[in-house]
């Protein structure tokens, strides 16, 4: 491949990997396509973050642009770049009809990062009191904006063979569309140097600007850290994550061994310094980063089936799944205290990484898709007449809607 190819990213944020799996997963992914030769922009009309990574450090360029606006005309038709990657489907519905329009033989490659349809109708259930089902999926205007955005782009790409599978069944969307992608581990651990005895109380990890973290930490405070004291008086769990706000401090209680710590300087040392992560996910969607994290870092977990799902089956968990709170606090005392059992689980977890998330079982299969969609751009297009058809509706809808905040932010 010319080292001359371009790839522009829309961002929807800057990149922060040290607040979210997902700035993580954006970092892996601009080290995929660098080693492949190319050169690397990213863009996005987002504001400057204190926690956002230095581009530059990574041989990146970086651009802001602004929404609504005919300067992103400009910039990349001066760009002309070779593929644009979109960060998540709300930034293909801002700038996939300009990028369409100035840039058209230019790949476009929609990051998902996860299905957010999914967790919105799961969040939605989870309010009404009702267990999630498929079907949920249709009945949210969500869920028509993201598939119309995924049959716009010439390749989506989705972390979770979960999601994966809903794609291809449910909505019938054709494979040489989508490409599963998960984490891409270099590196992957054999054992910890940190052991059992090292080791105390559990931890808890998280973004509290995603909700479905917030709502475990509710969970873990109001019910479970409850019933691991009865059985631990002496329990405490640590509970880090980026961007806590008030109601999330107000939760620091010392005396019930629940301890607000915000964010973590590094997510290595918090975990690795806990003998048990607990991750109580009631909704969401995608790779739960911070699971992926505990086994790289010899930590086992107990999580609910939606903390586990597109990892492992519940069977194969580094430590537990269960959906029931008793049981729940039931498997983290038992991990907490049974060294034999935790050293099981423990490796179990490095043989997970190994099997799901060694970078090279993915690179040069991904590579060379999205090089056979560049020489056969015209041929990959006709074969999906709903994607043109999309984005013909989408092209003269958003463009005269752009049009008309163009005109009335002068």
């Amino acid at each position: 491949m010319s080292q001359m190819e371009k790839l522009l990213i829309i961002g929807k944020v800057w990149p922060e990997p040290d607040s979210s799996a997902a700035g993580g997963r954006m970092m892996e992914l601009i080290d995929l396509f660098q080693q492949a030769g190319y050169d690397v922009t990213f863009a996005t009309s987002a504001s400057d973050s204190d926690y956002a990574v230095d581009l530059a450090e990574y041989d990146v360029h970086r651009a802001d642009v602004e929404m609504n606006s005919p300067t992103f005309n400009e910039f990349i038709r001066e760009m002309d770049p070779n593929a644009v990657m979109f960060d998540r489907f709300m930034t293909e519905e801002q700038f996939g009809w300009r990028v369409a329009e100035e840039c058209p033989s230019a790949v476009r490659i929609l990051d998902t990062e996860d299905l957010h349809c999914l967790r919105a109708a799961r969040q939605s259930a989870w309010k009404q009191g009702c267990t999630f089902e498929p079907e949920m999926l249709f009945e949210h205007d969500i869920t028509k904006r993201e598939i119309a955005s995924i049959y716009r782009c010439d390749l989506s790409l989705i972390i979770s063979e979960f999601e994966f599978e809903i794609l291809r069944n449910r909505f019938r969307i054709q494979e040489d569309l989508l490409f599963y992608l998960p984490f891409l581990m270099e590196d992957i651990p054999q054992s910890s140097p940190i052991t059992f005895e090292d080791r105390s109380d559990f931890v808890s990890i998280g973004n509290f600007l995603h909700e479905p973290n917030w709502n475990a930490v509710l969970w873990l405070k109001e019910e479970i850290l409850p019933l691991i004291c009865q059985q631990l008086p002496n329990a405490k769990l640590n509970i880090y994550g980026a961007y806590p706000s008030q109601k999330v401090d107000q939760l620091d209680n010392p005396k019930e061994g629940f301890l607000v710590q915000g964010r973590a300087e590094s997510a290595e040392e918090v975990i690795s310094r806990a003998r048990v992560l607990l991750a109580p996910l009631r909704f969401g969607a995608g790779l739960k980063g911070k699971l992926v994290d505990a086994m790289k870092f010899g930590t086992p977990s107990v999580t609910t089936a939606i903390g586990a799902e597109g990892i492992a089956d519940v069977n194969d968990w580094p430590g537990a799944v269960t959906n029931v709170p008793s049981d729940f606090a039931k498997h983290a005392v038992e991990l907490h205290q049974n060294k034999e059992e935790w050293e099981n689980a423990q490796e179990s977890g490095f043989d997970l990484l190994k099997q799901k998330f060694d970078k090279t079982k993915f690179t040069d299969d991904f590579l060379n898709r999205v090089a056979f969609i560049s020489e056969n751009l015209q041929s990959h297009r006709k074969k999906n007449f709903i994607g043109s058809m999309l984005m013909h509706h989408y092209q003269q809808g958003t463009k005269y809607m752009s049009k008309w905040i163009e005109e009335k932010n002068r």
